[in-house]
């Protein structure tokens, strides 16, 4: 019997005792997927938001004190090029959309039309208020609710138009939906395609499949009965699928492929096949996947609801597709044993995991390390200078497509009342102090108008003021800033345009932590598991590369419009503000994905021979084909949503598909090997102190 570690004899015990281990899996997956169907019906589209600002603040007490009148109200467009305000037929469709709103229980207070302020001049356009008896959560499931029948409401050239926050985010997230699923149906025929080809069989790459599907089943569930609890976004769904197809496929392909060599190449028994699998590779998928949550911990960082549900979806993926990986992934290949390779393809059965093309890629590595290191690094930093001008903002009008009524909506009280009429903001305080702060706010030149004082309960006022600009022009934000300076201590300016605006500003606050925090973490991640802290040093800092060259090509793309035609979209003249620091966490947690596959490769060499050419080429020929063939399809995965209909799902597919693409060729396959071969054996020396200090972690026998 061969001698291994935990992780080991943790894969040996399961491959020896295939029915409980299933039977084990089979009571969570029916305890926890029971509730996955129902999820979706759960998960909110609210919640970008800094629950400590200023804004959210203002916005709890417009919604206690003011009839629900905060940024989450519904606003109701009545619209009619011919008929005006106080014709038979205008009032006719007023009536009736007000009836729609006064009949549902998620309106506390309907607000109708009021000349001078909610009417246009010409007449044409009025709007009707809907003050919210929910949360920012309730009142995007009304709007839900209520925008088919609003629009109902509308005859004889008169039309009714759901807008406002909640209905830009209700008609988002329907879009969200259909583009997600449209590019769940088209990925899934392409990764099992590249699947096959990556396995060379059918049954083997039906293994990462299961992984998903299993964890994508027990995460649902588990988000459903968190929001039980708290709110949880609908995103949370989106990229704990995401990750669990991405790193069941990671985890699937390296455990598959090294089982194979131990099985076929070594000639051991099932079991034994899968104890030392487990031992290398499967040590390497656990260090993989806590380097995976570390990353995504940061996210917590950042004091919004919809951030923390997304982090904490992705989290729980990676934790179920992690136990799944090293449970019950190793007792279906002790079950299998050959029969793995079923309906398999010529090549497969050569039954050695070392690639020769790769051991010869390696070696001209060895042999002409100056020329790839400057091509990859000029390439890599060609790609990231755009990174210097980027500019970031929160998602505009322009994320929800042109026909939904929330954009209709939106363009019609701009054009009746201004640009920044759909961007009020609310300055609530005590009356005496709401009073000074209209007349300081009304002598704002960046001010429209202001509206007349409203009295409201606790002797608090209410006041909106409308900027001149657009709500995602940047120099709301200086306006914003502008009056909390100017405006008396005890009024705070609340509205969805400076929700928006302190969100932006926790992000660039928190973004620089997060990113620190996780470079750390990453490293001393590393440190523990290749014991030589040059060689975590590399790993680490390369990925920033391919990380920056993603991000300058997403400033050419979104924010430049660069391509705008082909991928069918409208720039904003920005990245999303909420890409930066979600994004570099999930570029970070794949490329050191890869890193460990490629690091722990080399690293049990290094081991074994204390040989620094050795540690480097049969590093890159055992995890090579693996690192190519994961990235393929993760590629091809991403680039899937970069053709859904919202823009930040393009943006995510197009940030992420470049980000793998360069980090698996430019960085991992071409970089840091290397970076290795010019370290020598640095790479892996180790302080005598930090022997000491660390436990002793090893990939090899």
């Amino acid at each position: 019997m061969t001698a291994v570690g935990p992780i080991g004899r943790l894969g040996r015990w399961s491959a020896g005792h295939v029915r409980s281990v299933v039977a084990l899996w089979i009571v969570a997956l029916v305890g926890l997927g029971i509730f996955a169907p129902a999820a979706e019906h759960a998960l909110s589209g609210a919640g970008w938001q800094d629950s400590t600002s200023e804004s959210v603040a203002a916005r709890d007490l417009v919604q206690q004190n003011f009839g629900g009148m905060s940024g989450s109200a519904l606003m109701v467009v009545v619209h009619s090029e011919s008929a005006r305000f106080g014709d038979p037929a205008f009032t006719a469709v007023v009536d009736r959309a007000t009836a729609v709103l006064e009949g549902s229980d998620a309106i506390a207070t309907v607000r109708p039309p009021q000349p001078g302020q909610t009417v246009s001049n010409d007449g044409h356009t009025a709007v009707i208020m809907g003050g919210g008896s929910q949360n920012t959560t309730g009142m995007v499931r009304a709007a839900d609710d209520l925008k088919g029948d609003l629009r109902d409401a509308g005859a004889d050239g008169v039309s009714v138009e759901l807008t406002g926050q909640s209905a830009m985010w209700s008609d988002f997230n329907e879009a969200n939906k259909t583009a997600m699923m449209k590019s769940e149906l088209l990925s899934w025929p392409v990764t099992l395609t590249i699947l096959v080809l990556a396995f060379g069989a059918l049954v083997a790459a039906t293994l990462p499949l299961m992984l998903t599907i299993i964890a994508l089943a027990m995460s649902a569930g588990s988000l459903y009965l968190a929001t039980q609890v708290t709110d949880v976004s609908i995103w949370a769904m989106n990229f704990a699928l995401m990750f669990a197809l991405a790193l069941g496929i990671d985890y699937a392909l390296f455990i598959v492929q090294r089982f194979r060599g131990a099985l076929m190449g070594s000639h051991l028994e099932r079991e034994e096949a899968v104890a030392v699998t487990m031992d290398t590779a499967g040590k390497a998928v656990l260090f993989s996947g806590l380097t995976v949550l570390i990353s995504l911990s940061a996210v917590l960082m950042v004091p919004s609801p919809a951030f923390r549900s997304m982090a904490i979806g992705i989290m729980l993926s990676v934790v179920f597709i992690l136990l799944a990986t090293l449970t019950l992934l190793p007792a279906v290949l002790g079950k299998l044993g050959d029969r793995v390779n079923r309906f398999s393809l010529p090549w497969v059965h050569e039954g050695e995991h070392r690639s020769p093309r790769f051991a010869r890629w390696g070696e001209f590595l060895w042999r002409r390390p100056g020329i790839v290191a400057v091509a990859s690094l000029a390439v890599l930093l060609l790609l990231a200078l755009p990174v210097i001008g980027l500019r970031t903002g929160m998602p505009s009008i322009k994320v929800v497509p042109e026909g939904d009524t929330a954009r209709v909506g939106y363009t019609q009280v701009q054009a009746a009342f201004g640009p920044g009429a759909p961007g009020a903001l609310q300055l609530v305080g005590p009356v005496a102090d709401v009073t000074d702060a209209a007349r300081i706010a009304g002598a704002d030149p960046a001010i429209a108008n202001v509206t007349p004082v409203q009295p409201g309960g606790g002797g608090l006022g209410l006041v909106q003021a409308v900027p001149g600009v657009d709500p995602s022009d940047p120099a709301l934000g200086t306006t914003i800033d502008r009056l909390r300076d100017t405006l008396p201590a005890n009024v705070l300016v609340g509205g969805g345009a400076a929700e928006n605006h302190d969100l932006e500003a926790a992000l660039r606050t928190y973004t620089p932590l997060a990113i620190g925090v996780i470079l750390v973490l990453g490293f001393l991640l590393l440190l523990v598991a290749l014991q030589a802290p040059l060689a975590a040093a590399i790993g680490v800092l390369s990925s920033l590369l391919a990380t920056g060259a993603a991000f300058g090509v997403a400033r050419l793309i979104f924010q430049e419009g660069h391509l705008s035609g082909l991928l069918g979209f409208e720039s904003q003249g920005f990245l999303d503000a909420w890409g930066p620091i979600f994004f570099f966490a999930m570029i970070f947690a794949i490329s050191m994905d890869y890193t460990v596959f490629l690091m722990s490769s080399a690293k049990e060499h290094w081991d074994r021979s204390h040989n620094a050419r050795e540690a480097m080429v049969g590093g890159l020929a055992h995890s090579g084909r693996v690192i190519l063939a994961a990235a393929g399809v993760m590629v091809a995965v991403f680039l899937t949503f970069a053709l859904s209909g919202p823009l930040p799902p393009k943006e995510m597919g197009i940030i992420l598909g470049v980000a793998v693409l360069l980090d698996a060729v430019l960085v991992r396959l071409l970089l840091v090997p290397v970076l290795l071969r010019f370290a020598g054996a640095a790479a892996w020396w180790q302080p005598r102190w930090l022997d000491r200090m660390l436990p002793d972690v090893r990939f090899g026998h």
